[in-house]
């Protein structure tokens, strides 16, 4: 690991080629599960994992952009994985996460993959866990999760990092209807992004006064409010991100390790069960349920 202005950890071109064939071999491989508690283990003790959640709008990309230089500037390798949203209909993908982070983009200890959310729900890819455990791989020191934009109940990324950041706009309209029903309680760091703007203040205000009454374990999450288009508020954000490391890397890590473990197995069967379900004649479907369980069940017990 790098340390220090100007040095740093780069990628040479023949290693981001096998990183980039690692990743495809991954998001192409539909022959079952292949995580494990062991590799997890290790994975988790390598990149510190940070995962960037928010709704459409409210900054995600300029905000890894803006935090990424930041990092890169210490000395740090760093890398991305950028999930965007897929078309219900194409099933094509805009890929276009790469276009707000043009500042490191080009940096050469920074790698950046965006994938398609294909047919997930829950604001990530298929096999986003053995994704994220391939840039561990490559000694990355910071590895960022960033979620397509997400409603109030899609915070599986949690389960796969080790601090999920959720990103809000200044202007999120009824912060403590939200604050009750979903993705804002699960946050480790809540960044209130565009801070330049009048109402970021305001909206600040309403979340801590939220935070205070709702708030009953040992951490209560931060509220930091940054500008990445100024790169003002990344000292404090930077704070937030090392208080949190430090109060659970111990104890807690076993919990959010089991936590990953569980969300790679449930997520890589359910894959596997969706594409096997969508290959099936249509003549199949009309089936009685229990005939098209057997067969499906058959059909991936013969992929091993």
């Amino acid at each position: 690991m790098g340390s220090g202005e100007n040095t740093y950890s780069e990628l040479p071109s023949e290693v981001r080629r096998t990183l980039a064939k690692r990743l495809t071999s991954v998001l192409n491989n539909s022959a079952g599960v292949t995580g494990d508690s062991k590799r997890l283990s290790a994975g988790m003790k390598r990149a510190r994992r940070l995962g960037f959640s928010g709704a459409p709008g409210a900054g995600k990309s300029s905000l890894i952009d803006a935090w990424a230089r930041q990092l890169l500037q210490n000395g740090r390798r760093v890398g991305v994985l950028a999930v965007d949203p897929s078309s219900p209909i194409s099933g094509g993908a805009l890929l276009g996460d790469r276009i707000r982070m043009e500042h490191v983009t080009s940096h050469p200890a920074f790698y950046m993959r965006s994938v398609p959310s294909r047919r997930m729900h829950d604001g990530l890819c298929p096999r986003a866990a053995e994704l994220l455990d391939v840039f561990d791989a490559f000694d990355f020191d910071d590895v960022m999760l960033e979620t397509v934009g997400v409603g109030q109940t899609d915070y599986a990324a949690r389960a796969l990092v080790d601090t999920f950041v959720m990103v809000v706009g200044p202007e999120n309209g009824d912060i403590v209807q939200a604050m009750k029903a979903g993705i804002l309680e699960m946050a480790d760091v809540l960044v209130i992004n565009k801070a330049d703007l009048a109402a970021s203040a305001r909206t600040a205000r309403e979340m801590r006064s939220v935070i205070d009454l709702r708030s009953r374990n040992a951490w209560k999450p931060p509220v930091i409010e940054v500008s990445a288009e100024a790169g003002t508020g990344l000292d404090k954000l930077g704070e937030a991100l090392e208080a949190h490391a430090s109060l659970w890397s111990g104890a807690y890590a076993p919990e959010r390790l089991r936590d990953r473990a569980r969300y790679a197995l449930l997520s890589g069967l359910t894959d596997d069960l969706e594409q096997e379900i969508a290959s099936l004649p249509a003549d199949q479907l009309s089936l009685p349920l229990t005939e098209i369980r057997a067969r499906v069940i058959a059909a991936l017990s013969r992929k091993g």
